[in-house]
């Protein structure tokens, strides 16, 4: 239970947050605040259950069919996680509480906060693969939001990017890793993949299975060569960089190689892969770092490099290396931070966070000052402060190391100069900023801030110095109950001592001392004189390289869209059909129409091909008249789906019938309304010659021949071959009533069987029409621009035979003239029947489907003969609203199955016995088909209202703004 409040507290604090007004700063910080430190008292108390257990895990059914289960997992290891990501969110609020300006949209900034920290919870304690994955990819969406919260700066948007960009992208590798591992296990439980190390390292797909993982792992953690996207990120407010960019989001790529890393390591691959990138990531990261002009943008670089520090001690596979890897992420996460958020008190105090006009800020910023420089000497590895003592632990894993002379001389040699850089660009962050003579030309005038803003960045400074000066007492037990749950009873024994006597890594500690201080001195006038530009490597620009890759592909998207789309709608439809009958073409090539026996279709009845026939020449009359008369051409085209009807209840397919029917009438409006706007066929265009225009019209005949006959032949197959129940349609027949509880089979299978396809087809009807909606409250042709005449569409006489042909001329009345009352009349009724095919749609013919294009039609009917102000008198007609309700009420019916213990989208029965009425059975599928006849007809009223409306203001030259709203007044 205290579990899963863990994992749901961050979440429900940022919703709270999230309703707040905008100015609510110290609400949502306070909300914040409390929702971090529930959760650390939370993982404080389960603290004995798991030193005594190991491991407390909780298993919630998810997705059953797929041995897919929402696992909460919590070892050491995720303890300690779950402990820096709470108490630093905790901190972090505090300190966003004063950073953050009167004008920020403080509730904005606080709900992402919250949401990212309850991803990066669930990251840490996820128990599955998949479970993972998707809380991977959460933290990648809400860091977008965090990295780009000032969006209206450019810098902010561009980092938010490619910070998405690169980090999605490598949680798609992921993603693809953890399914082939749950592929060779055969469970996607992380208790059994971690107990299947060896069958993994044996696979033949091991060296695929490691590159995948290791593209996740390091374009979340900046490691080379994706570490570009974090010096970009800095665009971020300091509070975000402080959590997300030093203790949280960038070590979550360490995170998931130290927790694969009994599976994964132990071979070459692993050493070359992982190491070779943290190494390239230690002095990459370390070297650009020294050279850099803006604080946070050293900061950034140190990162890079310490974060390559933590890959390459996991990289050596090394157990001893691998408690040296998990010290210096809890060592790095402290005095980061708090170097983060001195930095952002320097530039929320001073107005500017350049290292060349910042001076003297000693006297000025005095508590900050001696802050930042605890903080500073703890990155650079200082004595009696803790970056010295995980320092000097990964210099003893590169002294004794084994293997080729390269390594066991390289990696020494590699990492003093790693130490080096690292004091060298430590020392000018601290001088350059507080001493010397104080600057005369900052924004401001600088100051320490409010206590409240130095807490967080005190805590931090004191765990830096308690770790550097009791490491055994404040993390020795700690350590051990972490490695446990990475090694199991295979932790190594380790002694984390201050002084272990005088042996080569503290030699090589001091060396990097000296030489660090030796590199600042010898440094200092060269970056007088080109502040800011990385000697040798300043031409390669990773953001720049970015960017240009990003253009080239727009570029050659752009050509290819353009020689494969075109503005003629005709041409469009020509390769679709094409590409269709290609496609079904090719099966047949394998032998026959099924695989095995063939199966002899039934035999076709003359009358049954007449009507067919009959239906051929509607739809080729109706290619004939569309370029005389459209409207006749549309008449005959309903003739044909009328023929279409027939069919498929002769076929003893009723539900189909009644859909095609429905949609028949709905289409017909549709299409009648939108006539007008449609473009002159190709061939009327000039410069068409008639040997050309003659071509085109074969061609397109012999296309639609052969693509109706091979639909038309596949369709008949299909629904006269014999029935079995070893086909899908088989199955379906026979479990529509066990499984579904319903006799009609069509509506079990939408609202039952395949209910998510059909969820998902209702939200893009919703969104279609929306799109719709939204277009056309823009657009309004002037009488001028009219494509096609009337009288072409036969609404309208043709201009010799009447006057009445004048453009602005009122709408022909049509409808009118039949009694409006008699139309209206049909409203009860069309309502009446609406209804009565929604209820019995589960096991007679109807349902959601069509009942609501039967009550769309009826609306309709009432519009055309009572004009927009009818609707608009009528509160309860309002599209919109019809459509959200619609989507709320299909998804609550398809989660409230949860409560019943079954999975989502299921259904279950309810047999009542009402008074006067009866027995009644009831299924929690009426609710979902309610969900979509309510979206259906407020889909079909929003689409017909909105193009009717425009054909009116386009006949009576409405003066009303182009964007005044269609439906509602």
């Amino acid at each position: 239970m205290l579990l899963t409040l863990i994992l749901a507290i961050p979440f429900a604090g940022s919703l709270c947050v999230a309703l707040l007004p905008a100015n609510a700063r110290r609400s949502g910080a306070w909300i914040a605040g409390i929702s971090a430190l529930a959760c650390l008292i939370l993982t404080l108390l389960l603290t004995p259950e798991l030193a005594a257990s190991g491991l407390i895990k909780l298993s919630i059914p998810w997705i059953p069919s797929q041995g897919v289960d929402l696992t909460l997992r919590l070892d050491g290891y995720a303890w300690l996680f779950a402990i820096i990501i709470s108490a630093m969110g905790a901190l972090i609020a505090l300190y966003a509480h004063y950073y953050l300006s009167a004008q920020d949209p403080a509730p904005r900034f606080f709900a992402f906060l919250l949401s990212f920290m309850g991803a990066m919870l669930g990251v840490v304690l996820a128990g599955n693969l998949i479970q993972l994955i998707v809380f991977w990819e959460l933290t990648s969406l809400s860091s977008f939001m965090l990295i780009g919260y000032w969006q209206h700066r450019p810098e902010a948007r561009r980092g938010a990017r490619m910070a998405l960009l690169i980090t999605g992208g490598g949680g798609f590798c992921l993603l693809a890793s953890m399914l082939i591992i749950g592929h060779i296990v055969g469970s996607y439980d992380l208790d059994a993949v971690l107990a299947a190390a060896d069958r993994i390292r044996s696979h033949h797909w091991y060296p695929i299975l490691l590159v995948l993982l290791a593209l996740g792992a390091l374009t979340k953690s900046a490691q080379f060569p994706f570490h570009f996207w974090l010096p970009n990120a800095m665009a971020a407010p300091t509070p975000v960089s402080a959590y997300l960019h030093s203790a949280t989001m960038v070590k979550a790529g360490v995170f998931l190689l130290a927790r694969f890393w009994p599976i994964f390591s132990g071979t070459d691959w692993w050493t070359w892969i992982i190491g070779g990138a943290g190494l390239c990531s230690l002095l990459l990261g370390a070297y650009a770092a020294t050279f850099q002009r803006d604080m946070k943008s050293v900061l950034a670089y140190s990162t890079i490099s310490h974060l390559g520090l933590i890959t390459l001690l996991l990289g050596m596979n090394s157990p001893l290396a691998l408690v040296a890897a998990v010290f210096h992420m809890i060592n790095h996460a402290t005095f980061k931070a708090s170097l983060f958020m001195a930095t952002g008190i320097v530039d929320h105090e001073s107005g500017t966070r350049d290292l060349t006009r910042l001076s003297g800020l000693r006297t000025l910023m005095p508590l900050t000052a001696t802050l930042a420089m605890v903080s500073a000497a703890a990155m650079a590895g200082v004595p009696l402060l803790n970056g010295f003592i995980s320092k000097e632990m990964f210099f003893a894993e590169t002294v004794f190391i084994t293997g080729h002379w390269f390594t066991r001389w390289g990696l020494p040699l590699a990492a003093v100069i790693a130490g080096a850089f690292s004091v060298a660009y430590s020392l000018r962050l601290v001088l350059q900023v507080f001493f010397g003579p104080p600057a005369t030309d900052l924004p401001r005038t600088p100051h320490d801030p409010a206590r409240m803003m130095l807490i967080p960045c005190t805590v931090l400074v004191i765990i830096c110095l308690a770790v550097g000066i009791f490491p055994e007492f404040t993390l020795g037990k700690t350590l051990q109950l972490v490695m446990h749950g990475l090694l199991g009873e295979q932790v190594p024994a380790f002694d984390l001592q201050v002084w272990h006597g005088i042996n080569l890594p503290l030699i090589m500690s001091f060396v990097a001392l000296l030489g660090g201080i030796g590199l600042y001195l010898g440094l200092r006038q060269r970056d007088q004189r080109t502040p800011g530009q990385v000697p040798i490597i300043y031409r390669f620009d990773g953001r720049q390289s970015f960017e240009l890759a990003l253009e080239a592909i727009d570029d050659w998207s752009a050509r290819l869209l353009a020689r494969l789309q075109t503005q003629h709608l005709q041409l469009q439809v020509l390769l679709l059909v094409l590409s269709t009958l290609i496609v079904a073409i090719l099966p047949l090539w394998a032998g026959g129409w099924w695989p095995g026996t063939p199966v002899q279709p039934t035999a076709l009845q003359w009358s049954f091909g007449l009507m067919w026939l009959t239906g051929g020449a509607c739809a080729m009359a109706a290619a004939y008249q569309a370029k005389y008369h459209r409207t006749a051409s549309l008449m005959l085209a309903g003739a044909t789906g009328l023929i279409t009807c027939i069919t498929f209840a002769w076929l003893s397919a009723p539900d189909l019938a009644l859909t095609q029917l429905t949609v028949e009438v709905v289409t017909t409006v549709l299409i009648l309304l939108g006539l007008r706007w449609l473009p002159l066929r190709v061939d009327e265009f000039p410069g068409l010659t008639p040997w050309r225009t003659r071509w085109r019209h074969r061609r397109d005949l012999a296309v639609a021949v052969a693509g109706g006959t091979g639909l038309a032949i596949l369709a008949y197959v299909m629904m006269t071959r014999p029935a079995s129940h070893e086909t899908i349609s088989g199955f379906f027949v026979e479990q529509a009533w066990p499984l579904g509880g319903g006799a009609n089979v069509v509506n079990v299978i939408l609202v039952d069987f395949r209910a998510f396809d059909t969820f998902g087809e209702i939200t893009v009807l919703a969104t279609v029409a929306l799109s719709v909606y939204a277009l056309l409250r823009r657009f309004r042709p002037p009488a001028e621009a009219l494509i096609m005449p009337p009288y072409l569409m036969g609404i309208l006489p043709h201009p010799a035979d009447s006057e009445t042909a004048n453009l602005k001329a009122p709408l022909p009345t049509g409808l009118m003239r039949v009694p409006a009352v008699l139309v209206r009349l049909l409203l009860p009724v069309s309502t009446l029947i609406s209804l009565y095919f929604l209820l019995r749609g589960h096991n007679l013919p109807g349902g959601g489907f069509v009942g609501g294009l039967v009550m769309a039609t009826g609306i309709i009917l009432q519009y055309m003969v009572g004009g927009i102000l009818w609707v608009e008198a009528r509160p309860l007609i309002r599209p919109q609203t019809w459509i959200a309700l619609g989507l709320l009420l299909a998804g609550l019916a398809a989660m409230s199955v949860w409560w019943m213990g079954q999975p989502l989208l299921s259904s279950y029965s309810l047999d009542l016995v009402l008074p006067l009425v009866g027995s009644m059975h009831l299924s929690s599928a009426l609710f979902f088909d309610l969900g979509v006849y309510m979206l259906v007809v407020g889909s079909t009223i929003l689409m017909l209202i909105a193009l009717a409306h425009q054909s009116l203001r386009f006949h009576r030259n409405i003066t009303e703004p182009a964007d005044a709203p269609l439906v509602e007044s």
